[in-house]
């Protein structure tokens, strides 16, 4: 058997936390969750995070990466409404082929809110920075337009807002997205 480096192990505890992140949120997922799915004791997860809160921020910042590269990729080469529709269906194909990438922007968005009530201001300054370069990538590939932007992201909202509560593709509240926005069926297994 290979063993892992630290680094893999650290991707690996990255991806086992956005899945149990996900489908639990902060509060409710445990680092023991998180180290046996990765498959390694809770001391070892703690060598390579300092702590939860350190493994969630890891998670979110991952998810938020993954997104800003797979609209710049949509993207490219493109401009305008072209762009725009790019960027929506490879997000739609992002929620179908991974549902987790949502449910942890999701989550992450509580987390911060949770985490401002309890006066922990540093942990939301992180997740907004990583939204504000979402932002930044998708104000970029349209054009710079701030009113095209915006409603880009509203839309954003709207459908992790629709595909959370679980709508199913059928369903008349998709009628009002450009096909590009609907949700797209996750390829059979």
């Amino acid at each position: 058997m290979v063993r892992m480096s630290a680094e893999e192990r650290r991707e690996s505890v990255i991806r086992a936390a956005t899945a149990e992140f996900a489908r639990g949120g902060y509060h409710g997922t445990s680092t023991e969750a998180i180290a046996r799915r990765v498959g390694v004791s809770q001391p070892y997860l703690f060598r390579l995070f300092p702590g939860k809160k350190a493994i969630f921020l890891a998670a979110s910042e991952r998810c938020s990466q993954d997104v800003i590269r797979m609209f710049t990729e949509a993207a490219e080469g493109l401009e305008g409404e072209e762009a725009l529709h790019a960027m929506a269906s490879a997000y739609m194909r992002t929620i179908a082929e991974r549902p987790e990438v949502m449910q942890m922007q999701m989550q992450t968005y509580l987390a911060v809110a949770a985490a401002e009530q309890e006066g922990d201001h540093e942990f939301g300054a992180s997740v907004r920075a990583g939204w504000l370069r979402l932002w930044d990538t998708v104000h970029l590939a349209l054009g710079a337009d701030v009113g095209e932007t915006t409603t880009f992201m509203a839309y954003g909202m709207l459908i992790n807002c629709v595909t959370a509560m679980g709508f199913p593709p059928e369903h008349p509240i998709w009628e009002g997205l450009h096909p590009s926005a609907r949700p797209v069926r996750p390829p059979e297994g």
